[in-house]
């Protein structure tokens, strides 16, 4: 008969055993995975350019490269601005959607009958136009206040964070519970040991989804009303005034921004996160 062994003893066993997860390393980047997209969008731009100038086409369909980067570089405080707007909401609604939907998919996976409450519910936020929201919240919180703003953002990432984190959470194989099992190990232990490791993976996925999403949904919510701070308003205010290469100068902010947000959840995935190899 196995005796149950506590503590550190089940912490070494499982550790060995799980010894496939492991961190992997930021200096696991190559050179050719930072200079193939730039190459690329080096070829994007010339050829942009080109087509504009050979074709003489009208600043109103699409500028010309070179005209935006002018608007970017004499616009540059504005668009600074814009992006902080715009970022600030985007990081309140990432932080927030992702505590809800990583507290949901918890919840959902400890208890049979929440997950089947839940499932309507999710089914409904999926198909549900968030942004079509942003009107009626302006409406309930006021146009003085970026709330309305904040909630869209949080509405768009709780989704991809819930389901993904559920995903993570149900991976965890029958082997590795009985195992926990054997040693006696504490719920703590089992969380710590195996199912975290096990769905982390998983949460960033649906982080890095998110990441996005929330910048999108921040900044298309600023065309509903509310503070002129953000790049959604001054996107708008520049094409109203025919200023299409400063409108396209802010849409290049966004773009920034939204690489931003994508590339710190990333790396930050890259430090934290353990892989099966």
């Amino acid at each position: 008969m196995v005796e149950p062994v506590g503590g550190d003893t089940a912490d070494e066993t499982v550790n060995s055993t799980l010894a496939t997860l492991n961190v992997r390393p930021l200096r696991d980047l190559h050179l050719s995975t930072v200079l193939a997209p730039l190459l690329l969008g080096v070829v994007v731009i010339g050829g942009w350019q080109l087509f504009v100038k050979w074709f003489d086409i009208d600043p109103f369909v699409v500028p010309a490269p070179s005209a935006i980067y002018d608007e970017l570089v004499t616009s540059r405080s504005s668009i600074w601005d814009g992006m902080l707007g715009t970022g600030r909401n985007a990081l309140y609604g990432l932080l927030i959607g992702a505590v809800l939907g990583i507290l949901g998919a918890l919840l959902s996976n400890a208890s049979k009958i929440l997950d089947l409450m839940a499932l309507p519910i999710v089914a409904a936020l999926s198909v549900v136009p968030i942004v079509a929201l942003a009107p009626v919240l302006y409406t309930m919180f006021g146009a003085a206040v970026n709330t309305a703003r904040v909630i869209v953002a949080a509405l768009a990432v709780i989704i991809p964070v819930y389901l993904n984190t559920l995903r993570g959470l149900r991976q965890v194989t029958p082997v590795h519970r009985e195992l926990m099992e054997v040693y006696a190990a504490s719920p703590v232990q089992v969380a710590r040991i195996v199912t975290l490791p096990t769905a982390t993976p998983y949460v960033f996925t649906g982080l890095r989804i998110g990441s996005s999403l929330a910048v999108i949904s921040a900044l298309v919510a600023e065309y509903f009303g509310g503070p002129v701070d953000g790049l959604g308003k001054a996107i708008t205010s520049a094409a109203a005034s025919s200023n299409y290469p400063l409108a396209w100068a802010y849409v290049g902010g966004s773009i920034v921004l939204g690489l931003a947000f994508y590339v710190v959840t990333l790396l930050l995935e890259m430090r934290v996160t353990r892989h099966r190899s």
